[in-house]
């Protein structure tokens, strides 16, 4: 077992003072937020975020730093625009919705690679995800099929693992609540001549939490999870080239709904191999080429509800995806993006063993940009030519102009789409869902505006309204008395963001309020787990040396599957410290949940799920 226990860490800690006492504390300080970070997601070139024509955050990799047990799941919940329903605690089943949209109508990608699957229960598992190579984290609000295809109707969330810059080693230890463990090391080396290396792993366990609210608190159920990554490269003035590989896998316990018990064990692997290669021609035309390797393995034991004996599910898919592209800036302001992605993808369920099935695309792209004085555009068109649908186009077209020096406003307006899953068009789970090979491709045409204004006294806001439109929507159903997946009426998903930012020397506050009405058009109910108001609100100190702040999220309440039921509102407060201690050491502590809150967060056929509660931890982390 690879953990590092507590009297571990004090023996750590000591000795890595003892390295370096009198020198001088690695500068974090990132009070500032990144007031204008590199952002690639919006239009695969390199903009700053301030540029872009659409409401855009980045989480980096200080706050990332801040809690290293955390998963992605838990990250993306500080942003007031993402809601995630989390069957229960850690490394229980979730959905993840942008905006208001549903789970798979948000793209998530690493390093521009597509995560998201053809299983339609999961097509994105955050819960899953590691963020342990994540240097920073984009998310792009609003439509962006242009640039991605399927499934970024609401947006597009990108992990981005950075290049490295230097040589050293970093090895991290957590210890916490419900006997829960962390260790981490990542390594890095980098040679002058332009060769670089970067491997690490990270091993997670934990005991876990219950799940429903009529369980004891001592019924828990488990999380385990391992992985590693490696990268190697080049770069120089013209060539920058590397390939990555990146794997995580575990087993994690559920609730075997047939029984009552979390006695369901649930083997999940993802694997993602990366190839990215950029060439710069001359000053004006550069060449972008990537290849994706994309693997998620589930296997699930549980109850039969038939036999009452132990029966085993998998699924497995599996996606090869490659892109190429151009830009050409053809006159000082102006560029022309062109490209072209290749994808197929195939899935392999229990429930469907009669073969694998697959499935192929192709998109072609094309994107103008406009930069100058403040004036910033970007326009384009995508077709895509689908073995199932044939051929589809989408556009987009939006702008941001610096009305006055403190002041900008953009428009956006885009249609986006996203493709049945090869789950949703041959059916699944033993058949309860029946195939449908004559599924339609969701639609969406998005229509957005929004102001930025810096204030005085390090104060800055922003505001911002949209409205998309959905047909085709796919939901389960019934044809010829079958259930099976189905071709919906129109929804609407309406809704507004505003948000505030302050820094002043090492003090910082952040607050934000998120608005969505996101509703069936032809029954006007809101969808099920879509609370209609959430307020983040995070505050705290960072002079590089030491740190504190407090995060709040607070949702009002939501619909569930059953429209006579509704889930309450409810708020939870986490706490995080940290201290370099020297260049070599740092000490961190956190309290995810601090007031123990266990509120029901999903309600469905009777059974009542409840969030973790708290999680208090401590950790080192060594740097050399």
């Amino acid at each position: 077992m690879s953990i590092l226990k507590p009297t571990t860490l004090v023996s750590a800690v000591a000795f890595a003072m003892g390295l370096s006492t009198a020198a001088q504390a690695e500068n974090t300080n990132t009070s500032s937020l990144q007031l204008d970070p590199i952002v690639v997601t919006a239009s695969k070139t390199e903009e700053k975020i301030s540029q872009v024509p659409a409401r855009m955050t980045v989480i980096s990799k200080s706050e990332i730093d801040k809690n290293p047990a955390l998963n992605l799941s838990d990250v993306l919940q500080r942003d007031a625009s993402i809601y995630i329903k989390q069957n229960g605690g850690l490394g229980q089943g979730t959905d993840l919705s942008l905006r208001g949209g549903r789970t798979g109508s948000t793209l998530l990608l690493k390093n521009g690679a597509r995560l998201n699957t053809q299983n339609s229960f999961a097509p994105v598992a955050p819960e899953f995800i590691d963020l342990t190579d994540v240097d920073q984290i984009e998310i792009l609000k609003g439509p962006a099929s242009v640039q991605y295809g399927s499934d970024a109707i609401s947006g597009v969330i990108n992990l981005i693992s950075k290049t490295p810059t230097k040589s050293g080693v970093n090895l991290t230890g957590i210890y916490g609540e419900n006997s829960t463990y962390k260790s981490i090391i990542n390594a890095n080396y980098v040679d002058a001549s332009g060769f670089y290396t970067q491997v690490g792993g990270q091993r997670l366990e934990s005991d876990g939490t219950r799940i429903l609210s009529n369980q004891k608190k001592n019924d828990k159920a488990g999380f385990d999870q391992k992985g590693y990554h490696a990268k190697f490269g080049y770069k120089n003035d013209a060539l920058d080239t590397s390939l990555a590989i990146d794997e995580n896998q575990g087993i994690n316990n559920y609730l075997d709904y047939n029984v009552g018990t979390n006695t369901g064990n649930r083997d999940f692997k993802n694997q993602l191999i990366n190839w990215l290669a950029s060439y710069q021609f001359n000053p004006d035309v550069k060449i972008n080429a990537r290849y994706s390797n994309i693997k998620n393995i589930s296997e699930s034991t549980e109850t039969d509800w038939q036999t009452f004996q132990p029966a085993t599910s998998h699924y497995n898919t599996e996606t090869n995806e490659g892109d190429l592209n151009a830009v050409w800036k053809f006159t000082a302001h102006q560029n022309i993006l062109v490209g072209i992605t290749e994808s197929k993808s195939k899935y392999d369920a229990s429930s469907s063993p009669e073969a694998v099935r697959t499935i192929n695309t192709t998109g072609y792209y094309l994107q103008h940009q406009y930069q100058n004085n403040g004036f910033n555009t970007q326009a384009g068109i995508r077709l895509e030519d689908n073995d199932w649908f044939g051929q589809h186009t989408v556009g987009q077209i939006a702008a941001r102009y610096q009305l006055l020096p403190l002041t900008s406003i953009y428009t956006n307006i885009g249609t986006a789409f996203k493709a049945p899953t090869l789950e949703n068009l041959y059916g699944s789970y033993g058949y309860t869902f029946y195939s449908n090979p004559n599924l339609k491709p969701e639609e969406s045409t998005s229509y957005e505006i929004g102001l930025d204004q810096k204030l005085n006294y390090g104060l800055s806001a922003y505001i911002s309204a949209y409205s998309t439109y959905v047909k085709n929507m796919i939901s389960s159903g019934k044809i010829d008395g079958k259930t099976t997946y189905i071709n919906i009426n129109k929804a609407t998903i309406q809704g507004a963001e505003v948000g505030f930012k302050w820094s002043h020397d090492a003090l910082f506050a952040n607050a934000e309020y998120a608005y969505t009405k996101a509703q069936n058009k032809a029954t006007q109910l809101d969808a099920a787990y879509r609370p209609r108001q959430t307020y983040t609100f995070t505050a705290g100190y960072d002079d590089g040396v030491y740190g504190v702040n407090a995060a709040l999220i607070s949702r009002s309440k939501a619909n569930t599957s059953d429209a006579d039921i509704k889930i309450s509102g409810f708020a939870t407060i986490d706490l995080n410290a940290f201290w370099n201690v020297n260049q070599n050491v740092k000490i961190f502590t956190n309290i995810q949940n601090i007031g123990d809150i266990q509120n029901i967060v999903v309600n469905d056929f009777g059974s009542q799920y409840v969030n973790g509660g708290r999680q208090a931890s401590v950790g080192i982390t060594l740097r050399y």
